[in-house]
């Protein structure tokens, strides 16, 4: 095992305990300490390739839109608005011609309509696109993207690790107490929203922010930023001039101390800066889903293809052996 996926695998197994032992502390400062510096490190990462896009001026609108969707009351607009940045992100970035840009469309057409039509589904898929969805569901495509492109069996074992880990809080959720009350209740606040978008998602009525939600809200935004910043050997964010190093550094811890000194504003000022890196990620999130989908059905072909290619072989044996026995025509 290379030093790396140990450290990879201690942080997970790590960010697990702390998850049984302190979930709802654990939880927010996870995302006021570590969610700044991941933030603005990740969107200088971008800004270096360009965000994925064809122009750095859509990455202005994506940004754009994060801030006035951040500002949003209403909760199907707010969905609205992740929703259509996801579906334009992914027609700019993980289509390769204007036909496959038409039919992504279409479909993301009628997604939408059904989505209207079912009410708050528009709110549901708001609430978790910018939490779940990002922070587990893409961390978990890059995790087997990754794998798959390494060939490591190492890698492969960590994305099984991580789902059994998410497995094992649902299954066996911690009996963990509240050590920090305001904490407890902050986050509450900020997250709340999830046990009811979830609820209604999977038709299961009455789920709230518990013990189990929070502890899996805990794990996975806590792997999601330390599986970034031990990646830094492998995709070099931290390779930048020292100058723009420091700057995001400084940023990064203002951002957490503006928290601390009026929490309701800090949060306003991380929830848009969240969303901005969120939504400046989706081309990569896009293209990402795309090449994990290519490397699917590149692995089934060659699952198929290999017994097809025996049997073509033996079917071609066995008529020249065939031909050899038969009498030559006159």
């Amino acid at each position: 095992m290379r030093s790396n996926d140990a450290i990879h695998l201690g942080l997970m197994l790590l960010a697990l305990a702390a998850a049984y032992l302190v979930p709802f502390e654990l939880l927010l400062l996870a995302y006021v300490v570590l969610g700044p510096a991941h933030y603005f490190t990740e969107i200088s990462w971008l800004h270096d390739r360009k965000y994925y896009l064809p122009h750095r001026g859509i990455a202005v609108v994506l940004a754009i839109v994060a801030v006035v969707a951040a500002l949003i009351d209403n909760a199907s607009w707010f969905g609205f608005a992740m929703w259509g940045a996801l579906v334009v992100c992914a027609m700019l970035a993980a289509t390769a011609t204007a036909i496959e840009s038409m039919l992504l469309f279409m479909v993301a057409i009628a997604l939408s309509a059904i989505m209207y039509s079912s009410g708050s589904s528009l709110a549901v898929i708001g609430i978790l696109i910018p939490t779940l969805i990002h922070v587990s569901l893409f961390t978990l495509i890059f995790m087997v993207l990754g794998a798959y492109r390494s060939g490591s069996r190492v890698q492969a074992v960590l994305v099984v690790v991580y789902l059994v880990a998410i497995a094992t809080i649902l299954l066996l959720p911690p009996a963990a107490e509240i050590r920090i009350a305001s904490f407890a209740r902050v986050g509450q606040d900020y997250f709340g929203n999830v046990g009811p978008a979830l609820g209604r998602l999977f038709g299961v009525p009455g789920l709230v922010l518990d013990t189990r939600l929070t502890s899996l809200l805990a794990f996975v935004y806590t792997y999601h930023y330390l599986n970034w910043f031990i990646k830094a050997d492998v995709i070099r964010w931290a390779e930048v001039p020292k100058a723009r190093l420091a700057a995001m550094a400084a940023a990064s811890a203002a951002a957490t101390a503006l928290y601390f000194y009026d929490y309701a504003f800090g949060f306003t000022f991380l929830l848009a800066l969240s969303l901005i890196h969120i939504l400046l990620e989706f081309p990569l999130n896009s293209l990402a889903l795309r090449q994990l989908g290519s490397a699917i059905q590149d692995t089934v072909r060659a699952r198929y293809a290999g017994p097809v290619a025996v049997t073509t072989t033996r079917s071609r044996s066995t008529g020249t052996k065939a031909s050899k026995r038969a009498p030559r025509s006159r």
